[in-house]
């Protein structure tokens, strides 16, 4: 890793800058992520090869020199994304375990089973949107932040009390502009969040997740369960990966469909269906940009470079999603309407979200909804002064400014697209 590395900001402003660089590169790019050193993979096919290499692991513990040396603890303020001990983290045969012992949480019939749930939030949300005074409402903090919050909570069984404080402190975890100590502040808080979440539910068990994590063991193999950092770990899992990837899936499709209002008319008239703008949304604006780390446990030769035994290896779902081998001239294009919507938004292979289904489920119960309920909503500002989240992983915007609707005779936007919705000749 002696070449001069590409530096991500960490403010998420030269996002596309930074595809474009991946995109540009034969293979595997080495970045800067906050001061440790990666190679960034931004071509889907090269990606999806290499999250399915035995080569290549999870785990810093074993396969990542700059940790075992503790050379990162407390100075990199990603330290928490890759010291937690959880399925996320785990190699091989650990690996397998922890997912065994998680997965029967993420079953089909559980998903459907917050549906009921995702209905009720998603309807009492926009009740309280309709019934406020102002027309111009933050849907991402109003809407989009609001329902998986409430839905990944209602699953956990998490205390009305504890959801404000978990919310805060998940968005400081992702906030990649934050200092080392910031970070070091906002693990100690989740994890005391967390610590309590666990004692509430050994002392009142209900019939929600957190419960079946304490329950669980692992039938198919030597009966374990999880205890100690991989329950409190795996249930920072759920939560984090619970509350972001959804988020931004809602932000980033409510933004495409009012930019994108010719579309927005297509799905009206029923031409597309809303599971395909779910599908262009994760591949246009994956949800999670970059998602540290990976470690090569040998050399790994490829046509450009070979990775190094123990050099750490950045998933970039977003570059990959859109990566013009796949897409073409349109990769940076959002188009509903399009025939090949590859992605890996959720990731692949073995490491595949297991959260996926309830993001895909929360989405297409809430948007037909919201745009049902406020068919004459547009942006209250130009779609490029829209501020991405200040995040290397999380693709977002900091907020999402929405005109509800207002009477027409003040309307100053003169659309054709949003007249043709409205019934009216432009």
């Amino acid at each position: 890793m002696n070449e001069i590395p590409l530096v991500l900001d960490p403010t998420g402003r030269r996002r596309l800058e930074e595809e474009r660089a991946l995109h540009a590169a034969q293979g595997p790019v080495l970045v800067d992520i906050l001061g440790e050193k990666a190679w960034a993979v931004g071509h889907q096919e090269l990606l999806m090869t290499l999250l399915t290499d035995d080569r290549v692991s999870k785990d810093p513990r074993q396969h990542w020199p700059r940790f075992i040396s503790g050379e990162i603890v407390g100075k990199w303020p990603l330290y928490l994304q890759v010291a937690v001990k959880n399925m996320f983290t785990a190699y091989g045969s650990d690996h397998r375990r922890l997912r065994r012992l998680v997965s029967p949480a993420f079953t089909a019939r559980r998903t459907a089973q917050l549906i009921p749930s995702i209905i009720s939030n998603t309807d009492a949300l926009l009740d309280g949107i309709a019934s406020s005074q102002s027309d111009v409402v933050d849907l991402r903090a109003e809407f989009a932040a609001r329902l998986p919050v409430a839905v990944i909570s209602d699953m956990l069984g998490i205390p009305q009390a504890m959801r404000n404080g978990f919310r805060a402190t998940i968005d400081k975890i992702w906030d990649t502009t934050s200092s080392p100590e910031e970070a070091v502040r906002a693990t100690e808080d989740v994890y005391e969040m967390l610590n309590d979440l666990v004692a509430h539910k050994r002392t009142e068990p209900g019939d929600d997740l957190t419960t079946v994590l304490i329950n669980s063991r692992d039938d198919e193999g030597d009966g374990t369960s999880l205890e100690g950092e991989e329950l409190v770990d795996t249930l920072l899992l759920v939560i984090a990966a619970g509350y972001e990837t959804t988020i931004n899936l809602l932000d980033s499709a409510i933004t495409a469909m009012l930019i994108n209002q010719d579309q927005l008319a297509l799905v009206e008239e029923g031409s597309v269906q809303w599971s395909a703008v779910i599908e262009e949304t994760l591949r246009y604006a994956a949800p999670v940009s970059h998602i540290p780390m990976r470690y090569a446990i040998e050399d790994i030769p490829l046509p450009t470079v070979t990775i190094r035994k123990g050099d750490a290896i950045l998933a970039s779902y977003g570059a990959a999603s859109r990566d013009p081998e796949v897409h073409g001239e349109s990769s940076e294009t959002f188009d509903a309407t399009r025939s090949d919507m590859r992605h890996v938004a959720f990731g692949h292979g073995v490491h595949f979200c297991l959260g996926a289904p309830l993001a895909r489920a929360e989405a297409a119960t809430a948007l037909p909804r919201l745009f049902a309920r406020f068919p004459n909503m547009h942006l209250a500002v130009a779609a490029e002064e829209l501020e991405p989240l200040p995040s290397i992983m999380g693709n977002g915007h900091s907020a999402l400014p929405v005109r509800l609707g207002i009477p027409e005779s003040q309307d100053p936007v003169h659309d054709p697209a949003l007249e043709r919705r409205r019934g009216r000749r432009p």
